[in-house]
């Protein structure tokens, strides 16, 4: 794929999944905003070598355009930028649906983004794209008034627009992640009428446009392609005899209550996994490696597994399987802005 090259901004940024994937083909990042503390560091050691003008520090050692509280961002001082990236917090807006647009997002986290959009419409300097995502369940949010609304704002302010709920698991990544993408395009400087989606990868390397493709010929995945070496895991992944009897106990009280809430065990052959929460490393409860072949208790995912879950290429350890690092289709992080 031939590079163009092109600016954008990285908003709610995460550890940098929209970084890796516009960088890849020609972008140039100048503005990010995460205020997460954790994920500033790893953002910061991700990219500071590819982008070393976005952690620039004036003389107080204030980053210039590293933002961490969007709340605190002044649009006016945002180089300008083609395409707008972004992977906002779905929240409830006070008087959704009701009245049309821009005015019905403040309050929301969505809103700062409505508005560094229009100060550069207004300043002359139009985002051509806005690169959105978020999770399935902002379509039926709020009986879908808030997509009505987001959508709303994004007409308001002269952009067409494409959205599309995509899976992880058709793009050669082993979960299965759903999240909604919107797509919109500042009318004035983009003469199209919409937006096409890719639904996943053929097993050829070519793209899928053709949502009744997916489930034939699909690149295929197995957990197995993230791990690490066994002979190289630490112990301690390993989860203890207390936690596992914790595990069985509760979702078999979870079971006769009708809930079906419990853990998810999952072996190198499977073909993906669960989604993977924020909160996976307080017990590892939705993605549990099996190890009873070995004689242990299951394990959770070691961070480099789960990065490489998440679409980043990360060499930690190497890989289980020599092949899974030759063929490395999975580590692109377009389904993933987190």
């Amino acid at each position: 794929m031939p590079k163009k090259k092109y600016t954008f901004i990285d908003l709610f940024a995460g550890i940098g999944g929209f970084h890796t994937a516009l960088h890849s083909v020609g972008g140039r990042c100048v503005f990010a905003s995460e205020w997460d503390k954790n994920a500033r560091i790893s953002y910061e050691a991700n990219y500071k070598d590819v982008e070393p003008k976005l952690f620039k520090k004036n003389k107080k050692g204030k980053y210039l355009y590293f933002n961490e509280d969007i709340n605190d961002a002044d649009p006016k001082k945002i180089p300008n930028f083609d395409i707008c990236c972004g992977g906002f917090p779905c929240q409830p807006f006070s008087v959704a649906g009701l009245k049309k647009g821009f005015e019905d997002t403040r309050g929301t986290l969505f809103f700062n983004i409505a508005n560094i959009v229009k100060e550069k419409i207004e300043a002359g300097y139009p985002p051509r794209v806005l690169f959105l995502e978020n999770v399935r369940g902002l379509k039926n949010h709020d009986k879908g008034n808030t997509l009505k609304v987001i959508l709303a704002t994004l007409e308001e302010l002269g952009y067409g627009y494409s959205y599309e709920v995509l899976n992880a698991k058709y793009f050669g990544v082993p979960q299965n992640r759903e999240r909604l993408f919107i797509i919109a395009w500042y009318k004035k400087l983009v003469n199209i009428d919409a937006f096409h989606f890719p639904y996943g990868i053929a097993e050829d390397g070519n793209t899928i446009y053709d949502k009744k493709k997916l489930k034939e010929g699909t690149l295929q995945t197995k957990v197995s392609d993230i791990f690490e070496p066994f002979e190289t895991m630490d112990p301690s992944f390993t989860i203890s005899d207390r936690m596992w009897e914790g595990h069985k106990a509760r979702k078999e009280r979870n079971r006769m209550n009708g809930k079906g809430f419990g853990y998810s065990l999952f072996n190198g052959d499977s073909v993906y996994t669960s989604t993977i929460s924020a909160r996976y490393w307080k017990d590892g409860s939705e993605i549990l490696i099996d190890q009873s072949d070995k004689g242990l208790n299951p394990r959770t995912l070691t961070p480099v597994e789960a990065g490489r879950l998440q679409g980043y290429r990360i060499i930690g350890k190497g890989w289980e399987h020599q092949e899974c690092a030759d063929n490395q289709t999975i580590m692109i992080p377009i389904l993933n802005s987190k």
